[in-house]
């Protein structure tokens, strides 16, 4: 790769270009800068005019200037592709509209579903929406996020087919990607790109993007990392002591684990084994290494809590990431309030009792409805339920925390294969109540909520890895 200086409209640009790539791809990320579509872009090096396609044996060395010339606008409609599927009737019934697919560039599907996934975060895609940078240009975080910014753009004005259907291709944002991560450029021997880890991408992407919008808009009311980050408490008691006071400290998180031991059968259990366990260390009581035990409990949720389902350890002998097919059930709605220290309990007590109250409300309303006969509720009163007002659901000294400890399931990123580093990866994104997207590259399909608990692992169909838990709603009856 070389650093090259691209001058634009009197601006100038310190962008990397890969010759082995495409120029396309060069272009992609000059948009993903600039605003300046591809079609619109004339590039200019050493005289010549850069085409799409190839280089045409062009290689310049670092600090080399490339003149663009085109006006930046409104994306046309050409640059997004309508997929060639068919739509589903039944989302096409209910005039639900579903996500624009993204075409798979060799491998990125591990891309596309941390993409898709993010999505059903909306603070952090109306954070990413309003986004403008305040450092370098040329600042590889900025580039990432720019290319996000505009990919997400095009996703909402994609060109549909009469079955709603449509494909973007995310060029610019594999560059960014590939600058920014080099790990994720990796390619076999037949210059292939690789398979890569969809969690590892999720967590790399997500930091970067928390920095990135953060360092923009440093506004605690506003500040994004305040929805996705969360507080660990952590103690420590050595037990060949008793005398040697318990040590405390505190850390963020951003996703917590579930580990896959033999007894773990549901979600919860997973995450709860490794907040009690034992370790070694040395004690400065006995001056040698005792035994420890170490209590781990959240001390401030997050609005939104992403789950990581720990299925793959490294395979010594066959050299790969090898995948534990495990079943383990995860809830829609997840309930989290045994992890919480005991203060942050108490602190969730008053919106539990709030969530108990709107729930016998609700299932009375149910009880007395079929007691006198009464229908289910038309479109008319079906919409005039979802005008209700929402009860906050974080504290108020607290933007972006969660206030009961009660959250629903959101999205989730699937594998299916026998490594990390092989198989396919899915995004599953909730549209609506119990209308979920199946978000496979640039084939979008409308699924249930059952189709989604079917995820749970047991074989080699897909099986959930990384799961995004948002707040669970109430309204006032």
């Amino acid at each position: 790769m070389t650093s090259v200086c691209v001058k634009w409209a009197g601006q100038k640009y310190d962008v990397v270009a890969d010759f082995d790539e495409s120029p396309l791809i060069f272009k992609s990320q000059l948009f993903a800068l600039t605003g300046v579509p591809v079609e619109r872009q004339k590039v200019l090096a050493k005289g010549r005019t850069i085409g799409d396609d190839s280089w045409n044996g062009l290689v310049l060395p670092e600090g080399s200037m490339i003149m663009m010339i085109g006006s930046a606008g409104a994306i046309p409609q050409e640059i997004t592709t309508a997929a060639s599927h068919p739509a589903d009737e039944e989302a096409a019934k209910k005039k639900i509209v579903l996500p624009a697919g993204l075409k798979n560039l060799g491998n990125t599907c591990y891309m596309a579903s941390t993409l898709q996934a993010f999505r059903s975060i909306i603070e952090l895609v109306d954070a990413i929406k309003d986004y403008r940078s305040t450092g370098n240009e040329g600042e590889r975080s900025h580039t990432l996020t720019n290319a996000v910014q505009a990919l997400y753009q095009k996703m909402n004005g994609a060109t549909r087919q009469e079955d709603g259907s449509a494909q973007v291709i995310p060029f610019a944002v594999l560059q960014a990607l590939h600058m920014t991560f080099p790990q994720f450029s990796t390619r076999d021997e037949a210059g292939n790109l690789m398979q890569q880890d969809a969690n590892e991408c999720y967590s790399e992407v997500l930091r970067l993007l928390l920095t990135d919008l953060s360092r923009a808009n440093p506004d605690k009311a506003k500040n994004i990392t305040q929805f996705l980050e969360g507080r660990m408490s952590h103690t420590m008691k050595c037990l060949e002591a008793e005398s040697e006071p318990a040590q405390t400290s505190e850390e963020r998180f951003v996703q917590l684990s579930c580990f896959l031991s033999q007894e773990v059968k549901y979600l919860q259990l997973g995450i709860k084994s490794k907040m009690t366990e034992e370790i070694e260390k040395e004690s400065p009581t006995l001056s040698r290494n005792a035994k420890y035990e170490k209590k781990s409990s959240i001390s401030r949720l997050p609005a939104y809590l992403g789950v990581q389902m720990v299925r793959f350890f490294y395979k010594e002998k066959d050299k790969i990431n090898a995948k534990i097919l495990k079943d383990v059930k995860f809830p829609m709605v997840l309930d989290v309030f045994d992890m919480c220290t005991p203060e942050l309990q108490e602190k969730l007590r008053p919106m539990r009792a709030e969530f108990k109250e709107y729930e016998d409300k609700k299932v009375e309303q149910l009880r007395m409805s079929k007691v006198e006969g009464i229908d289910a509720p038309s479109g008319a009163e079906k919409k005039k339920e979802e005008e209700l007002e929402q009860i906050p659901t974080s504290f108020p000294d607290d933007v972006g925390s969660n206030n009961s400890g009660f959250y629903e399931l959101k999205a989730v990123i699937t594998h299916k294969g026998r490594s990390s580093n092989s198989g396919h990866y899915v995004a599953w994104v909730r549209m609506k109540d119990d209308v979920w997207a199946m978000c496979d590259d640039d084939e979008v399909h409308q699924v249930s909520s059952d189709d989604v608990l079917k995820l749970s692992g047991g074989g080699d169909w897909h099986c959930a890895y990384v799961l995004v838990y948002g707040p669970k709603k109430i309204y006032k009856l």
